[in-house]
């Protein structure tokens, strides 16, 4: 899941020597693709790449749900593609379009089908996990050597983040992700519907209120990798963007990602293809793109973040392939839970709770 509405295109005009080629517009989350794959694609495909970015869900949906986005491959996390699977948004794959459809992992593919059954409407491109983002030198100085790093204690209990406060601690600004983390802290089901349960999340969220220096989806991987903060709650391949960006620095900033031992959500993000896209042939052209093997295992290599594609996996890069912050243990992926779209009324709670928790009124 990943990253304040830049926008960006990214395109050198490859024209075609007898006619214009075909242009394909792309809109995905800040800081989640590897360029040099843009420029493949305009190369290997002759069709013109518009490509955009985000930085949160609920940006994305305001464009689908009202229709006419003008994008041809959006890329929705997995509980905001179902909502809007639901509301007519996506047109159906034509799988015949993507032979390289056989790479995908059965075991990625499995879950995302709680969003999408019989992985019709997309396919996935990153999953991870929604975890603690530290400074461990930092941290520990404030809270001591055996500060829990690896537990929701560490955000969630009103002392250690009195502590610190004053090294500054960022929380993402995703409702779907922090309620359901507060619940699960609790001991409630992270996937409850139940307004009742929902609000048992703004106790723990007003008790560490003052303490919170900014919600923010994106900003905090820059914060952590220059030393500005020392936690953030985020998305890990985020956090482990972070970690070497301040290890190239020699900043001496040492940051660590760890999904609390409590338990901690894993999410999908999903490309799928607008039912109103402009250039749906040239959409499936860019899907089958992306889900080659040595083009998958590109885009994690940059974005450390796993993908649902297993033929990449032989050419991961070892410190991909082989960390378990990426790439979790069997034991470690039955820790994690997912959760399902709120329905609108549910979704008009969670809305009106958030806003008061980002107020602190």
């Amino acid at each position: 899941m990943k990253t304040s509405l830049l926008t960006f295109t990214a395109g050198l005009a490859l024209v075609a020597a007898s006619a214009q080629a075909d242009e394909v517009r792309v809109y995905n989350w800040s800081d989640y693709i590897d360029e040099s794959l843009l420029e493949k694609f305009e190369e290997e495909t002759g069709i013109d790449l518009i490509y955009d970015v985000f930085d949160s869900n609920e940006v994305l949906e305001t464009k689908m749900l009202a229709g006419g986005s003008g994008y041809d491959v959006v890329v929705p996390t997995g509980t905001f593609l179902q909502r809007q699977i639901a509301a007519g948004a996506f047109q159906k794959l034509d799988k015949s379009k993507l032979p390289n459809i056989d790479n995908m992992w059965d075991v990625i593919s499995e879950r995302t089908a709680k969003y999408d059954p019989g992985n019709e409407y997309a396919i996935n491109y990153m999953w991870g996990t929604t975890g603690l983002g530290v400074n461990v030198p930092k941290v520990k100085e404030i809270l001591g050597e055996d500060a829990p790093i690896d537990s929701w204690d560490l955000v969630f209990k009103p002392e250690n983040m009195e502590k610190l406060a004053e090294c500054g601690v960022y929380f993402l600004d995703a409702p779907s992700e922090m309620i359901p983390a507060a619940l699960q802290y609790i001991g409630e089901d992270p996937d409850s519907h139940d307004p009742d349960v929902i609000a048992k999340a703004e106790p723990v969220y007003m008790a560490i209120r003052p303490y919170i220096s900014k919600f923010h989806s994106s900003e905090y991987i820059n914060a952590l990798a220059n030393g500005d903060i020392c936690v953030a709650v985020g998305w890990s391949g985020d956090v482990l963007q972070a970690r070497d960006r301040a290890a190239e620095a020699d900043n001496g900033v040492e940051v660590a990602y760890n999904a609390p031992k409590e338990g901690a959500q894993m999410w999908f993000d999903e490309m799928a293809i607008p039912v109103d896209a402009p250039n749906p042939d040239a959409a499936h052209t860019f899907l089958n793109f992306i889900m080659d093997p040595e083009n998958m295992a590109a885009a994690s290599n940059y974005v450390y973040y796993a993908n649902g594609n297993k033929a990449s996996q032989e050419f991961l890069a070892e410190d991909v392939i082989g960390d378990p912050a990426i790439y979790p243990s069997e034991e470690a992926l039955g820790n994690l839970f997912t959760t399902t779209p709120y329905e609108p009324k549910v979704q008009r709670v969670v809305t009106r709770l958030w806003t008061k928790i980002k107020s602190g009124s």
